[in-house]
C-alpha cells in the first residue's frame, strides 16, 4: 500500500520505519509541510491508500475533514481530540470513508485494558481505585488518551469514576498503573512500555486491516483480529 504519515515526531518516524519494513510505500509530511491540512488535497492524495495521523490534537479535525473530502481512509494515533469524536464520526460516516482510531495501538496495552475491565469488580468489594500515568516531558496532553480510556472502561464496568494522576518527566515512553486498595490488601496492574515499537507496529497493522473497509472503528474493538 501507499501510506501517508502525518507527523515527523518520534512516533511518526518509527511508524514510517515499520511501514517500510513491511514493504509499504511510505510518504511522510511534517506539520510545517501541511499547515491547516493544506497539503491534503485530492490531487496530492490521489495515489495514497491510507493516511496515518500522528500530529497534534488541534490539527486532527482539519486533517480528517481534508481526507474525507478526498475520499481517503485514516488511522489516527493522535490523542487529545476526543471531545470532537461525535463530530468526526458523523463526518466519516457521511463521507463513506474508513476511520480507525486508538489511544494506544499496542497489543499489550489493549490486553491491559481487558484485564482492567475484569479487575473493576474490586470496586464493588470495598476497594478504592486510582490511575497513575507517566509520559515523556514533551507529551502535549494530560491525562493521556490511554489513561482516559482506562477511566472510561472502569466507569462502564463498575459505575465508579477514578481519579487520574499524571506525571510528565524525562524520556518516559509510557507507563500506566491501576491501583485498587482495601484495608486488607492492594492490587496493582501496570503496563510499562519499553519503547514505541509496539505502538508503531500496531498502527501499521491497523492500516493493513482498514484497507478496503468503510466505517468508523475503535482499535479496542478489532485488535484481536490482527
Amino acid at each position: 500500500m501507499h501510506l501517508m504519515i502525518l507527523g515527523r515526531g518520534k512516533t511518526g518516524k518509527l511508524v514510517a520505519e515499520v511501514a517500510g519494513a513491511r514493504h509499504h510505500q511510505v510518504q511522510v509530511l511534517a506539520s510545517r509541510e501541511n499547515p491547516r491540512a493544506s497539503a491534503l488535497t485530492p490531487d496530492q492524495l490521489r495515489s495514497v491508500d491510507i493516511v496515518l495521523d500522528f500530529t497534534t490534537p488541534h490539527a486532527v479535525l482539519e486533517n480528517v475533514a481534508a481526507c474525507v473530502h478526498a475520499g481517503k481512509s485514516m488511522v489516527v494515533g493522535t490523542t487529545g481530540w476526543y471531545d470532537e469524536l461525535s463530530r468526526i464520526r458523523q463526518m466519516v460516516e457521511q463521507g463513506g470513508t474508513g476511520f480507525l482510531y486508538a489511544a494506544n495501538f499496542s497489543i499489550g496495552v489493549n490486553l491491559f485494558c481487558e484485564l482492567a475491565r475484569t479487575a473493576a469488580r474490586a470496586l464493588r468489594h470495598d476497594y478504592l481505585g486510582q490511575i497513575f500515568e507517566r509520559h515523556h516531558a514533551s507529551k502535549k496532553d494530560a491525562p493521556s488518551g490511554t489513561a482516559l480510556t482506562l477511566a472510561r472502561i472502569i466507569r462502564e464496568a463498575s459505575g465508579a469514576q477514578l481519579e487520574v494522576t499524571s506525571f510528565r518527566e524525562g524520556e518516559v515512553v509510557g507507563m500506566h498503573e491501576l491501583v485498587f486498595d482495601s484495608p486488607v490488601d492492594t492490587i496493582y496492574l501496570c503496563h510499562d512500555a519499553k519503547s514505541r515499537l509496539g505502538f508503531a507496529e500496531g498502527a501499521v497493522r491497523a492500516a493493513e486491516w482498514l484497507a478496503g473497509k468503510k466505517g468508523f472503528f475503535d482499535f479496542r474493538e478489532i485488535w484481536s483480529d490482527l
